[in-house]
């Protein structure tokens, strides 16, 4: 395996003071008894997590709070289950229309939010129809209407969509009566724990519900601590957390009283190319097209190239997986696009065969005068990015393509993305994302398909599997999207993409401490991981 020649910077840790937290933070002091005598570590009833940042909008479903983890405060319609399957949550049963086009969902009728007011159908309605309104959490572009009848929600979609469901699953039902511009500061809700304080910058305590009509959480308190990765460390360090999420650079740092828990996620980083010549421009006037890229010969040749499992042992010390899309190891993923990388002899041979040779001797390929020559930016502050990107310029400098590394802030980057490779990363539990990466609607659309990417055959297959009339069906189209035989979105057929590497995400975990069986993260290192927090308890 090729050694990489990567500059590793080190970082200080911080040791952070954190304000507020003494009473519940101290693991040893936080298990008193009523008379101050110390409690067995099985009936602990508190916990300090110190797991993700601050949503800085605070805690409102319908722009966006709850969609990568739990929800906490708020129930959802439905969820999923340890094996990624979709269950009911707040739903009893629903119905799909023949057409598909129109869903029929009953709430239960034992739900009450946190003030003591039941959970209606009508709560439901206005959610969503609050959602669609804001834009910021899911799309809903596809709902014609909603109404409601007795204990259903009906949804009328303007076309058939069988990921309708997952949008079900991302959303946590806001009380109608209780909803206010203010409500993302103080949440009521009907889930599992109910708001007490949030300290902005600092902590979220939350307690148990015990109107929660689920199964009860072990844990009676909860206390989020907003922690940077580094202070996160040093928090653990010192004993004041009971889980903490890490950097891959200290996950050689035992801890004492604490394990490391190692979990698979679809956090993926990838390059973006642009996959059209250079020539027009976006309404903003920003340039669109490469004339490199463009060439499939190019990016086909550095799907090759890239030693994937070289770049997760030496960047990621082991604590990752080569990515080969934006959706490895989920329901919807074709196994069949994993390809055999790190060939670079026939990577050269390839870019020969389509006229790419390195005819003044600089090393680098032209072809009709062209240099395979091309900037290949990331955001600035990112170092996993960074270190990502040089390690991958340096793997295809060895077949004669030059990558010109650059950091770059976000503002910088939204100027140049429809021209320039970028180093970007994705990672759902909806397949609907894989959608907007690719198809050729969303060309030029914000972060989505930045390349401009088209392929006919592909969006038809996506569109059949958005037409679908169940979930299963949709799986069959959506593989077939990435790779049919002849064609596809994946490094197999037009390259688009070089998926590089799914992140694994770590944590130290007090010994004691069970945190369930975890599914597979998305996007997102943090809040992902409290997607099954009312199974959490302590070990005897």
């Amino acid at each position: 395996m090729r050694k990489l020649n990567i500059v590793w910077i080190a970082c200080m840790l911080v040791l952070a003071i954190i304000s507020g937290c003494s009473s519940s933070g101290d693991k040893n002091k936080v298990n008193k008894g009523e008379n101050g005598s110390s409690l067995p570590v099985s009936q602990k009833e508190e916990l300090v997590l110190a797991i993700g940042s601050e949503p800085e909008a605070g805690f409102d479903p319908t722009v966006g709070w709850g969609m990568y983890g739990s929800p906490l405060f708020q129930s959802t319609l439905f969820k999923r289950d340890n094996e990624m399957r979709i269950v009911n949550d707040l739903a009893t049963s629903h119905e799909v229309s023949e057409d598909g086009k129109q869903w029929t969902i009953h709430v239960r009728k034992d739900a009450v939010f946190t003030d003591g007011k039941p959970v209606t159908a009508e709560d439901v309605k206005f959610t969503f129809e609050t959602a669609a309104k804001s834009g910021a959490a899911i799309d809903l572009t596809n709902v014609d209407k909603i109404e409601t009848k007795d204990d259903a929600v009906i949804f009328h979609l303007k076309s058939p969509q069988s990921s309708f469901q997952y949008l079900l699953v991302a959303v946590g039902i806001v009380p109608q009566h209780a909803y206010s511009d203010k409500y993302a500061e103080h949440p009521i809700g009907s889930g599992p724990f109910k708001f007490v304080q949030w300290d902005r910058g600092q902590q979220l305590i939350v307690e148990a519900n015990p109107d929660y009509y689920g199964a009860k959480p072990f844990f009676k308190k909860l206390t989020f601590l907003f922690l940077s990765e580094d202070a996160a460390f040093a928090a653990a360090k010192t004993g004041t957390t009971d889980i903490a999420y890490i950097p891959t650079a200290f996950s050689k740092q035992p801890v004492a009283g604490m394990r490391l828990e190692e979990l698979q996620t679809v956090d993926n980083r990838g390059i973006v190319f642009p996959y059209v010549p250079a020539g027009n421009k976006t309404d903003k006037g920003y340039m669109i097209g490469n004339d490199v890229t463009a060439d499939i010969a190019i990016r086909k040749a550095i799907n090759m190239a890239i030693d994937r499992q070289a770049l997760v042992d030496g960047l990621l010390e082991g604590y990752g997986t080569a990515a080969y899309s934006s959706n490895d190891g989920l329901p919807w993923w074709n196994k069949d696009i994993v390809f055999e990388d790190g060939k670079i002899d026939e990577a050269k041979q390839l870019l020969k065969d389509n006229g790419w040779i390195d005819q003044d001797g600089d090393g680098i390929v032209e072809k009709n005068g062209l240099r395979a020559s091309f900037p290949l930016i990331y955001p600035a502050s990112d170092v996993t990015r960074q270190s990502l990107a040089l390690a991958t310029a340096d793997m295809v400098k060895e077949i004669g393509i030059e990558m010109v590394v650059e950091g770059k802030s976000w503002d910088v980057i939204e100027q140049r993305m429809h021209q320039d490779a970028v180093m970007l990363g994705w990672g759902s539990h909806d397949p609907l994302e894989m959608y907007n990466i690719y198809s050729s609607d969303y060309a030029g659309v914000d972060y989505f398909n930045t390349g401009y990417y088209s392929n006919p055959a592909v969006d038809e297959w996506m569109k059949k599997a958005l037409h679908a009339k169940n979930e299963e069906e949709a799986w069959t189209y959506w593989q077939k999207a990435q790779w049919d035989g002849e064609t596809g979105l994946s490094a197999l057929g037009d390259a688009p993409w070089a998926w590089l590497v799914n992140l694994k995400h770590l944590y130290l975990v007090t010994e004691k401490l069970d945190i369930g069986k975890q599914r597979i993260q998305p996007h997102g290192h943090g809040w992902p991981i409290t997607d099954n927090i009312e199974e959490w308890k302590w070990r005897e």
